[in-house]
Order: structure tokens, then sequence, then C-alpha cells
């Protein structure tokens, strides 16, 4: 194993259920001896990726959030899209707005806005989900490259609920439809109370760099009269996305485009 892969293991071996970890368990969840853990650690900390607090446990640094920051895919468009995504949420006032990219198999949350009284998520900024059944999940599939769709679809999928869609041709004529009516429509499929709809967000060179969804309980607002906003607040951000970065950053009032 390279200096560099054993500096990604370190890294990769915090999540959001372990956000602190001595030295011991770092060896562990890595596979690495001791003193390679510590010798590593203490450069991390060094550079500021990791921070060791007083309990002499480790926690990611700041320095690695700075970094993050830097990442066009990962703040550049939510920082474009943060507006609409507000815009949305005042007008429809529903319990999560979700900004949401693809890596490879994987869905990435970019950003997201909750009610005050809405359920907890298991969602979260940052957070990664090996699913596509959800609002942006689905859209993020559908407009995948092929070769993308036919890997996702060649493995078992997992079901989540009695709604979630497993059956390959089923799920083909889903992503069809989302392609077709520019949003999905996330009936129950994740959990048992949730509804999700879903639109996409177009790059500049034309192809689906991201998806905009809404979550609310299902059963308590129709599919049909959120889809236009979300499509709207999506083709917004679309717009924003391929003008010059000085236009960007002097958009109109973002609620009134969404209406």
């Amino acid at each position: 194993m390279s200096v560099t892969d054993k500096i990604l293991a370190l890294l990769g071996a915090f999540s959001q259920e372990e956000r602190a970890l001595t030295l011991t368990e770092l060896s562990q969840r890595t596979g690495l001896s001791l003193p390679t853990v510590h010798r590593r650690a203490a450069e991390l900390v060094a550079w500021g990726a990791l921070e060791r607090g007083r309990d002499r446990r480790y926690t990611v640094g700041l320095r690695l959030w700075e970094v993050a920051a830097l990442a066009p895919r990962g703040h550049g468009i939510r920082d474009v899209a943060l507006p609409f995504l507000q815009g949305l949420y005042d007008v429809t006032k529903q319990q999560h707005i979700h900004l949401s990219v693809r890596d490879h198999m994987d869905v990435v949350i970019l950003e997201r806005l909750s009610a005050p009284n809405a359920p907890q998520a298991v969602s979260r900024a940052g957070g990664r989900f090996g699913t596509f059944a959800t609002g942006a999940g689905l859209v993020l599939l559908a407009h995948a490259p092929s070769e993308v769709r036919e890997e996702y679809l060649s493995k078992p999928l997992v079901p989540y609920t009695e709604e979630t869609v497993t059956d390959p041709g089923r799920l083909r004529s889903m992503l069809a439809a989302v392609r077709r009516n520019g949003y999905s429509n996330s009936d129950r499929m994740m959990a048992t109370d949730v509804h999700c709809v879903g639109a996409p967000i177009y790059g500049p060179d034309g192809t689906v760099e991201a998806a905009v969804s809404i979550c609310f309980r299902a059963g308590t607002q129709s599919v049909h009269a959120l889809a236009p906003s979300v499509r709207t607040a999506a083709r917004r951000i679309t717009q924003a996305l391929r003008a010059e970065p000085e236009k960007a950053t002097t958009r109109p009032d973002a609620k009134r485009l969404v209406q």
C-alpha cells in the first residue's frame, strides 16, 4: 500500500456515525499498524486534515473543508443553486429540499433545507447513498450514461419498502418516464411515509449535472401540483449555471422565479 493509499484510508475511516476516532480505532478500521497510523496521523494533523482533541481522539480537520469548498461539483453548484432552493422552499413549504449530484454509482447530497417540524431525515449535506430510489436519485439515474444505468440495473436492488421498485424492466420504464416528463416521482420508495419529486439541472455542456428534489409526507400533497415548481427551480438553476460567473451572483429574487 502506497503512502497515498494509507492517507486516504485514514481519512476514509471517519463516517457520520464515527466522527471521532482513537489511534487504535483508526488502526482497526484501516488495517494499518499502530506505528504507521501514529506517524501518518501526525502528518495529517500538522497539515490540518485531522485535528487531535484533548481526549486524544482524532476528527476531520477544517483544512479539508477549505479544500472541499473548491470543488466545482460541490460548493460551486451549491452557491449558484442555494437562492433558488430557498425560493422553492418558501413557495412550497415542503419538509425537505435537496440538491444532489451523482458520483458514479452513488448519490451525494450537496445541500438540504428542512422545515422546523420536518421528521428526522436520513439524508444530510455531504451524505452519500448507494441507491437511486429517491426523487433526486431517479433523475440522476435516468440521465446517467447508459453503461451506468445498466451496471446499476444488473445488480440485485435493495427494497427499502414494499413500494421500492426493484424489477429492472419496470425501473427502466420509470426512468424513461422521468426523461419524458421532466421530473421524477418516488412514492414511498425509500420510506413508508415519504414522497419525493425531483427535476434535472443541466450544466453548460447540456448534460445533467445535478438534481433538485422536494420530499413530503406521503398523501399530503399532489405531485402534479408540486412538479411545476420543482421543474422551474431546476430550470432557473440551469440558467444560472450557464450564465457568466459575475451574472450568476446577481440574480433577481429567487422566490418569484419558482412561482
